[in-house]
């Protein structure tokens, strides 16, 4: 694989993301994440799994912008669950798409997290990418913030709104707007990354803002003049997050793809056992307290063995991922986003790990 790139940078804290509708565009953020020293009992669980762990750990860096429904990633990398499969993953946190999507283009990061909709678009423009697993489905985790005095979606008409611009809230958003008879050309669009987004609504800076988890929460908490008008939980099927990798990283570390689902159904079972400690890992990646990550986590559905399975190997099946996979295609060209559906969203779908966890378990 080579070695890889020595990325330096740091995550900005919510007092600094107030300071972006300023000026500061913000920059791309990437750190490793230490991982916690292993109890005696789980010491034992390490050796037990070595005997199926390869000989040489594999190395791989992934990525992707902050979001309540990867916590079952973070609590894998504090506890070690990757590594007990033997991959020694690099997590890399992104304050923006549009930069983990170059990171992956270009090979810096392997594997990546990403929205549906942004996985279509980087087919659209020519990039690989095969998904091992769906992650999770957002069930009020995004969100649009609107003032008292804007009575409904409706009322968006000729308003400004603060969403990034190709990422998930945008996509979200177009949805939302398409459902109320309106289009991007009704609106002003503001080019704001989430956090921002967030942070200028707070601050009484802009009308209406498209974020979520957990700058959604915050924000409207922090603001009493406004409400969020709108959020995942009235359209479920909108926004789905799943993990991808590169397939020549797949293809030359044949033992990594499923080292890395079992870590994250690992991390999904930490989550139900011992929720004190892992509310704690995530709270920590996500600067929330550790009750807040509870109710945040009721707005996503981390999504099951079973159900995985389902999606990524039953074409049958109405929650095929490749079905929704080409209709948002054909919708985000209704909406000029891409020039084209990908015509081989199926070809992406890769079950065959999840698939070999359930046979293994």
């Amino acid at each position: 694989m080579g070695q890889k790139p020595q990325i330096f940078t740091r995550r900005l804290s919510r007092r600094q993301a107030m300071y972006l509708m300023g000026g500061f565009a913000g920059g791309m953020t990437l750190h490793a994440c230490a991982q916690s020293t292993p109890t005696t009992s789980e010491a034992s669980s390490e050796a037990t799994d070595t005997a199926s762990a390869p000989a040489e750990p594999v190395a791989a860096s992934t990525g992707s912008t902050l979001w309540i429904g990867y916590s079952p990633l973070y609590v894998a990398l504090e506890k070690g669950f990757f590594e007990e499969g033997g991959l020694d993953l690099t997590y890399n946190v992104f304050s923006a798409s549009a930069e983990a999507d170059a990171a992956f283009a270009s090979n810096q990061i392997q594997g990546q997290n990403n929205v549906t909709s942004e996985a279509v678009a980087l087919a659209a423009k020519g990039q690989d990418y095969r998904i091992i697993q769906v992650a999770d489905s957002s069930l009020g985790g995004d969100g649009i913030l609107a003032r008292n005095s804007i009575a409904d979606i409706a009322a968006f008409k000729g308003k400004e709104i603060a969403v990034e611009i190709g990422a998930v809230s945008h996509f979200f958003l177009l949805q939302v707007l398409e459902e109320a008879g309106l289009t991007a050309d009704d609106v002003t669009i503001l080019n704001v990354t989430p956090d921002a987004a967030a942070a200028a609504y707070q601050a009484g800076q802009i009308d209406i803002a498209v974020t979520y988890s957990p700058f959604l929460k915050q924000a409207n908490d922090a603001q009493s003049d406004g409400r969020i008008i709108y959020d995942t939980s009235k359209m479920p099927a909108a926004i789905l997050d799943v993990y991808i990798f590169s397939p020549q990283f797949l293809e030359e570390n044949p033992t990594a793809g499923e080292a890395f689902v079992s870590g994250i159904f690992k991390g999904i079972e930490f989550l139900k056992t011992n929720s004190d400690e892992a509310y704690a890992i995530v709270g920590d990646r996500l600067e929330l307290a550790p009750e807040d990550v509870g109710t945040e986590l009721k707005g996503v559905d981390l999504t099951s063995l079973e159900k995985n399975i389902e999606m990524l190997s039953n074409p049958d099946s109405d929650i095929y991922l490749a079905k929704h996979l080409q209709s948002l295609g054909e919708f985000l060209v209704t909406q000029e986003q891409i020039p084209e559906a990908p015509a081989d969203l199926e070809a992406r779908l890769e079950p065959k790990y999840v698939q070999a966890l359930q046979t293994s378990s």
